[in-house]
């Protein structure tokens, strides 16, 4: 279904059409409507659409975790978000703990290995999302990461 993101800045309306319509297919398990929402979300801006799906992915921790985030909560996290993925043939472990790593600011900038490709970051990005929504609808998460951005923005 495609969503009416008007109301957002225009640099941000693509990329949350682009997010929410990869979530709902992967909680469809539309492998089909994935990768066109995946290949639409791999052609804009990296930065912002990395941004944009790393508040959605630390919203949901921080929700699903009220008392906090320790190493098993995030071991259990990637254990279901990887296993939920299964239907997709190529769920990398690595990719989803980057992700979450990344979506807690504790990612290693140090580490000389090349990131993965925008498209596979946004497939497993939106393979994580839907495992941390379940059935919960996407748009009110992408409304609250894009409200969070540009409380920050405004406030920096």
């Amino acid at each position: 279904m495609e969503q009416n993101w008007r109301h957002l800045p225009p640099v941000a309306r693509p990329i949350a059409a682009a997010a929410g319509a990869a979530v709902e297919a992967a909680q469809q398990h539309d492998s089909e409507a994935l990768a066109d929402a995946v290949a639409g979300l791999a052609a804009l801006d990296a930065a912002r659409t990395g941004l944009i799906l790393g508040v959605a992915v630390r919203l949901l921790l921080e929700a699903n975790h009220p008392d906090g985030i320790d190493a098993a909560s995030i071991r259990d996290v990637l254990t279901h978000a990887v296993g939920s993925a299964g239907w997709q043939a190529e769920v990398d472990p690595h990719v989803m703990l980057l992700l979450l790593a990344g979506a807690l600011g504790v990612s290693d900038e140090d580490d000389d290995t090349p990131p993965p490709k925008l498209d596979e970051w946004s497939r497993h990005a939106a393979l994580l999302l839907a495992d941390l929504l379940g059935t919960r609808p996407v748009r009110p998460l992408l409304t609250a990461a894009l409200a969070e951005i540009e409380h920050t923005q405004l406030n920096d």
